[in-house]
């Protein structure tokens, strides 16, 4: 486990200190907590933005796929007629 240490503006430490007192935990414990939360939602940004990239490159190169075709398909949820997707 690595140690880092950082130094808390008093408008975060006071607000954190008191958090902790109140759930019972430690600043420590809550300053991970966050950042693993920060990074979990960095990486799903990151992956998103890879999704959006990929999904430009597939229209450029003509990929797609018509806003009838899919409608089509989605008002077929539901019916117990199930329509494959279309491609």
């Amino acid at each position: 486990m690595g140690i880092t240490s950082i130094r808390l503006a008093d408008d975060i430490d006071k607000p954190l200190e008191s958090l902790a007192s109140k759930l019972d935990r430690s600043k420590n414990y809550l300053i991970n907590q966050a950042i693993k939360e920060f990074l979990a939602r960095h990486s799903l940004e990151d992956s998103r933005w890879s999704d959006t990239l990929e999904a430009m490159e597939s229209i450029k190169s003509g990929k797609s796929i018509a806003e009838a075709d899919v409608n089509a398909w989605l008002n077929n949820w539901g019916t117990g007629e199930r329509k494959a997707p279309p491609k």
